[in-house]
């Protein structure tokens, strides 16, 4: 700001990123990947907390980082879990009976522990510390190999399974606004971008509506 630059700002034009198509894996494959830690960990405690941490995800739409902060005492007898998400925003979302069960088994191998978190790290310095939590690094890490050994070409992430959540909600029929509240999202407009990512609603929506069907 104190020195005259010798190309006018106007004069450089700045690069367009190209927009990468929205791609949401096959309902069969969120659920191959949600239940493959059964399938390739030898540890079986490993196994059943990935596995529940999985269904979590997956059941909530919660993000990352909500997820790796999940203390027991957030969650009631009915599976309604009190979340404090971006902006100390608060927020309620849901397990399904199915999420429900898959903690209830991971509860009953982990047995007693002094940490508040739900999910806790087996390995790695000071796991026996009150405060140690799973890194999102290790769950993005196994997400990816869980994917890699399935065989699926379209990469699949921790933040994918919240967008699948969204997207599949919205391909039953889910209001946008319920979805938006479920995700935690300031704005409509950011949630409407998971809602209509899926060709196959496209696709629905062609087929439901189109006024020249015969």
């Amino acid at each position: 700001m104190d020195y005259k630059t010798p190309i006018a700002p106007e004069a450089i034009e700045l690069l367009r990123t190209e927009k990468k198509h929205p791609r949401v894996s096959g309902f069969e494959e969120i659920v191959k990947l949600i239940e493959s830690p059964a399938q390739f960990e030898k540890n079986k405690k490993v196994g059943l907390r990935n596995r529940a941490m999985l269904e979590v995800l997956f059941s909530t739409g919660m993000r990352i980082s909500e997820l790796i902060n999940l203390k027991t005492v957030q969650i009631d007898k009915t599976g309604r879990v009190f979340i404090k998400g971006k902006g100390k925003k608060e927020r309620f979302v849901y397990l399904t009976p199915r999420a429900q069960r898959h903690i209830k088994k991971y509860l009953e191998m982990r047995g007693g522990s002094e940490s508040p978190y739900l999910f806790i790290p087996y390995r790695g310095k000071n796991i026996h510390q009150k405060d140690k939590k799973i890194s999102p690094n290790y769950l993005e890490d196994k997400v990816k190999k869980y994917r890699e050994l399935l065989g699926f070409n379209i990469p699949i992430s921790p933040h994918s399974i919240r967008h699948a959540f969204a997207t599949y909600l919205a391909e039953s029929g889910a209001n946008p606004v319920a979805i938006q509240i479920l995700l935690g999202h300031e704005s409509l407009d950011t949630t409407t971008r998971y809602v209509h990512a899926s060709d196959r609603y496209a696709e629905k929506m062609h087929h439901k509506y189109h006024p020249l069907k015969e």
